[in-house]
């Protein structure tokens, strides 16, 4: 797969109002246009930042220049309104691989660690992360890093997300944020087909773990992930059974065995500050 076509920015603005889904939050922000990482199921393929542009999904990456002196101001403005919860990423993946070189998503850590607000999620499904940890760690129980994984089955993530880090790497950086300090937690989102095994796969490496899936949570009640057709992938693998909007109740139940009521999440209350 070739590298994703590179476009450098200079945005006016970062933290964007959250809404819908994200609305326990005051803001999102988003490192990056464009995602290296390309997934199938992504709902943010259906919506104009990525309809109008001229390549596919996964092929460009516009990159945020001074992004963060500008959060660094931005943050004073935000705070002297009320509390500052934000959420990143809702469009982009903060550790894709141009983050190895551009530090964008590290630039916006380093302001918010001198000023932190009042709670910062990460979602990612990149080891990258661990990169961050002292930056993290600065932030105590403010922050919380999720990492997706939706799969335990290595042919599923070729399938549906190949240009993904396997799921072993993510298991093993999830292991280091929690031995850390920093507070985590796996994302079983979007639901894909997994085997009986996941639950014990998670246990020793998070104490929470949210479930979801396309109905509950891309926003619009799973009809954008019904427009990008993914019927035939399952089917590719023989596992159409899982093409079902109550396939993540398996899943839930499979995990009520290794986790308490409480360390389980369903859709958005798990990704609420």
């Amino acid at each position: 797969m070739s590298p994703p076509n590179l476009q450098y920015k200079k945005p006016k603005s970062l933290l964007n109002r959250a809404l819908g889904f994200l609305e326990d939050y005051t803001h999102t922000l988003n490192p990056y246009g464009g995602c290296a990482f390309g997934c199938s199921y992504c709902y943010v393929r259906g919506m104009p930042v990525a309809a109008f542009r001229e390549e596919a999904w996964g092929a460009w990456v516009d990159v945020k220049q001074g992004a963060g002196e500008l959060l660094r101001r931005e943050l004073v403005r935000a705070a002297a309104k009320g509390p500052v919860r934000i959420f990143m990423s809702s469009s982009t993946d903060p550790y894709q691989p141009a983050e190895h070189r551009e530090r964008v998503t590290r630039s916006l850590l380093e302001a918010m660690a001198d000023a932190p607000p009042d709670f910062l999620f990460v979602q990612t499904r990149s080891p990258l992360v661990t990169r961050d940890i002292d930056l993290l760690l600065q932030m105590g129980p403010r922050v919380r890093v999720s990492m997706t994984i939706e799969t335990d089955l290595e042919e599923v993530r070729r399938v549906f997300s190949p240009a993904a880090p396997p799921i072993a790497a993510r298991l093993k950086a999830l292991a280091r944020l929690k031995e850390a300090g920093v507070p985590v937690q796996a994302a079983v989102a979007p639901v894909l087909p997994s085997s009986e095994r996941l639950p014990a796969l998670l246990r020793p490496v998070t104490d929470r773990v949210v479930v979801d899936d396309f109905e509950m949570g891309d926003g619009s009640g799973g009809r954008r992930t019904r427009r990008l057709g993914l019927e035939p992938l399952y089917a590719q693998l023989g596992m159409t059974e899982w093409h079902s909007p109550h396939a993540w109740r398996t899943v839930y139940e499979r995990l009520r065995a290794c986790y308490r009521e409480d360390e389980l999440k369903i859709s958005r209350s798990g990704f609420a500050p």
